[in-house]
């Protein structure tokens, strides 16, 4: 019995055993030059556990495909071997083995390709011109996945590598994979047809899904890189799982579903094989998508396992384009005399029985149990599976063949020929099969073209209606095409529409057909129609959502007739008449004791600077200039100056008196009685000098704020330096803290009035409003900080006012016989205490 009839036994008792193993059956012809054939005749990863419907009819569909292909190789060499005008006296061998769709398993009958001829091993030369390796040429696999796998080992060798379904456009490149041939189209052809036929029924608004292999990333990225040029808009985009058994599959299968709805389109680009299409489907139907125009591919169009989804009629149009392939004739009345040969019992037991004798070189992939398959179970799928390109391919390596051997008509030279000398006549020759002319492109491709097909539903049966062509261009007839429509008539899809007044077009994808219409925002303008962006307003100028001009910009500052500058202005005047009337009843009693412990004339200027101090504010309000900024800081700072250098000489007595009471008597003339106006003069002329430097270093100058306010222009005073403003603001915060030094441990002998702890109270007041002021100061933009100012400066003199003054004030008005030398005595009169 022959080898191949074993193979044949073995092969059809693993379909029907159906094991979650990998399918591996070996299929092996010994010949003058041997062609190695890498088919699918199961997958490992397929998880049978719940031996689901869709699973199982996948699994027998995947494993009938392969054998199917496998024939018609077997087919073909079988042809060539009879024939007497093709390779006349020379015979073709094959070793097939099963690659089960999983690249791992197919590396290791590449490898064993590659071994050097009658051997196992591969040889590491400098020089492979005179290599010969275990086969000529390789048919095969099927997936673009593992051909980009196998196609970089047969490369680098030379050897030609012929596909029978490996359409990635990635595979053209001839520079990476110069060995690389196939007879079928490239995906780039397919999507130009797929892109002609969206043109041809109007359709710019759709989506696309691929599935998350080589297959479905590279068709869909062809998709998209071409639609651009087409003026077709993509309002989704995505991938699902080709592998349904991963964790998330079924949430990503649903999130695809619910983003396709939310666009609102009525045509779905589906590049998918068929297990992932078909649950995209099903889930599709179990969501309520609602009927749509679905464009598919031949990897999933053909196959029953989507059409068997139920409810299936309910998703909508499946348009889409199949290869356009020939017949083989004779293949059918092939496989059925292989099938009545093996139906035997005893050739299947012999069968196993030889199989124990295979040449130990060959992978052990023989399966471990042997089934029956019927005529009856493959025969449906010879009309279906696509035959032809893998009888081509067997054939284009016969033609190279047959020219680089220079055979004659009755033979063939028995001379050696390398895999690499048989690239030039594949590259350069055409070949003919069975009356139709083949060529290789540039990029080693065959195209024949494509069908348009229909799924048309024919009393429930499904039909795979043709109705149109594509070769180069696209034919339709339309009239044979019944949409899902009301009418029948093609359903529209598009995605725009004319903008109002104040919108502009938001693109949605990729091109300018396709846009959201958008409200222009804030200090944006709407120049033209056909604008895809808003127009920004000069600086100077604003606009409010949606406007079609700019307005000009209004100015915000402190106005005098805001209500919070009203109260401002009230505050203002109370305390400069506090200051005014404390000042009027100071010099009525000037000669009394209280007014003398308190300063005295000294107290009259202080008051005075505590009303300049608050009249100030007038500088904060209205629209400010350079020369107002300037001035708010210089005034602030020496009217506050003018009241703290009266206080310092008062201080000074009082700690000269109680903490150098020996030291007292020759220092107190200098604070004391005229000479302390020096102290205040000198005092003066420092924050004088400090105002100068501060003018000259950075003044303070007004900006103009278009950032702030988005329909007015913000004028407010800003600080150029923070040093010049700490060098003219320091100054009093050291006076005032020099005051608190001086007095806050002071304590009042008997029942007597604590002159100290009015300045204590005051300097700290002074202090604690300070720290909050800078704070604030640093970070307000807005006319707030002029408001910081104002409180800033009210709460200072009446800080000062209510801690220093009106407790005096007090006791002048209500407590008259209080105000005695005994009760207010001065510092200088009291006896000094002994230093310990």
């Amino acid at each position: 019995m022959k080898v191949p009839e074993l193979w044949l036994c073995l092969s059809f008792g693993c379909a029907t055993s159906l094991s979650p193993s990998c399918l591996s059956a070996q299929f092996r012809r010994p010949g003058d030059f041997v062609l190695g054939g890498l088919f699918p005749f199961g997958k490992d990863t397929v998880n049978l556990t719940a031996r689901s419907e869709p699973t199982l009819l996948l699994c027998e569909r995947l494993f009938r495909d392969g054998l199917i292909w496998a024939l018609g190789m077997r087919f073909a060499i079988d042809q060539i071997n009879n024939s007497s005008s093709l390779l006349p006296g020379i015979t073709l061998g094959y070793d097939m083995y099963d690659v089960c769709f999983e690249a791992l398993v197919a590396l290791q009958p590449s490898l064993l390709f590659l071994t050097r001829k009658g051997t196992t091993g591969i040889g590491v030369l400098c020089n492979y011109t005179e290599y010969q390796p275990r086969v000529t040429a390789v048919i095969g696999p099927h997936k673009s996945d593992l051909c980009l796998l196998t196609a970089k080992l047969f490369s680098s060798f030379l050897i030609p590598q012929v596909s029978y379904g490996a359409s990635s456009e990635t595979l053209s490149n001839t520079e990476l994979y110069p060995s690389f041939y196939r007879t079928v189209p490239s995906d780039k052809n397919l999507v130009e047809a797929v892109v002609l036929l969206l043109n041809q029924f109007g359709w710019n608004w759709v989506a696309t899904v691929g599935s998350d292999d080589e297959y479905g990333r590279g068709a869909q990225a062809l998709f998209l890189s071409m639609v651009g040029k087409d003026n077709i808009c993509i309002a989704f985009q995505g991938l699902i799982p080709s592998d349904l058994a991963e964790p998330g599959a079924q949430r990503q299968l649903e999130d695809t579903v619910k983003l396709i709805n939310s666009t609102e389109v009525n045509v779905v680009v589906l590049f998918a094989f068929n297990l992932p299409a078909q649950a995209l489907l099903e889930h599709s139907i179990r969501m309520g998508l609602g009927k749509k125009v679905w464009i598919g591919t031949e990897a999933w169009m053909l196959s029953d396992i989507a059409a068997s989804t139920p409810n299936i009629q309910s998703i909508g149009t499946v348009l889409g384009f199949v290869m356009r392939t020939g017949t083989v004739p004779g293949f059918q009345e092939y496989v059925a005399e292989l099938f009545r040969s093996v139906e035997q019992e005893e050739f299947c037991r012999e069968s196993r029985e030889l199989s124990r004798l295979m040449d130990a070189e060959a992978l052990d992939t023989h399966c471990q149990q042997c089934g029956h398959v019927t005529l009856g179970d493959i025969w449906p799928m010879l009309g279906v599976a696509a035959v032809q390109p893998v009888h081509v391919a067997v054939y284009s390596v016969a033609h190279a063949l047959h020219r680089a051997l220079r055979c004659t008509p009755k033979a063939c030279p028995k001379t050696p020929i390398r895999s690499w000398q048989l690239l030039h006549f594949m590259n350069t020759f055409p070949f003919e099969v069975n009356g139709q002319s083949f060529r290789f492109d540039q990029s080693h491709s065959t195209n024949t073209g494509y069908k348009l097909i229909l799924w048309a539903w024919r009393n429930g049966t499904l039909t795979h209606l043709p109705v149109g062509d594509y070769d180069q261009s696209l034919y339709i007839r339309k009239s044979q095409i019944q949409f899902h429509t009301a009418d029948q008539k093609e359903p529209t899809s598009e995605c725009f529409r004319r903008c109002q007044p104040g919108q502009f077009k938001r693109i949605k994808g990729f091109n300018l057909c396709c846009y959201d219409c958008t409200d222009c925002p804030e200090n944006t303008f709407w120049s033209s129609t056909d604008s895809t962006s808003c127009s920004p307003c000069p600086q100077h100028q604003w606009a409010p959502a949606r406007s079609t001009r700019c307005l000009d910009r209004g100015e915000r500052f402190l106005s005098w007739a805001e209500p919070l500058a009203q109260a401002l202005v009230t505050a203002m005047a109370l305390s400069t008449a506090l200051s005014c009337g404390t000042a009027l009843l100071f010099l009525k009693h000037l000669q009394t004791p209280l007014v003398q412990v308190s300063g005295g004339s000294r107290s009259l200027f202080a008051l005075l600077s505590l009303a300049l101090l608050s009249l100030s504010c007038c500088l904060y309000l209205g629209k400010p200039s350079d020369q107002l900024c300037t001035w708010q800081q210089l005034s602030y700072a020496l009217c506050l100056n003018a009241c703290f250098s009266t206080l310092v000489p008062k201080a000074l007595e009082i700690a000269l008196v109680t903490e150098f009471p020996r030291r007292a008597p020759r220092l107190l003339r200098w604070v004391t009685h005229g000479r302390a106006w020096l102290l205040v003069a000198a005092s003066l002329l420092a924050q004088g000098l400090l105002c100068f430097c501060h003018v000259q270093l950075g003044p303070d100058f007004l900006v103009a704020d278009y950032q702030s306010l988005p329909s007015e222009v913000l004028l407010v005073c800003g600080t150029k330096s923070w040093a010049a403003f700490a060098l003219l603001h320091g100054y009093n915060s050291c006076l005032a803290f020099a005051c608190f030094l001086c007095t806050f441990m002071v304590q009042s002998p008997g029942r007597r009035y604590n002159v100290a702890r009015g300045i204590t109270f005051a300097t700290l007041v002074c202090l604690v409003i300070w720290i909050f002021f800078v704070v604030v100061f640093a970070t307000l933009r807005t006319v707030l900080r002029a408001v910081t100012q104002i409180c800033t400066i009210l709460a200072t003199a009446l800080g000062i006012l209510v801690s220093y003054f009106i407790p005096k004030c007090c006791i002048i008005v209500f407590r008259p016989e209080l105000n005695t030398g005994d009760y207010f005595q001065n510092p200088t009169e009291e006896e000094p205490e002994e230093d310990s």
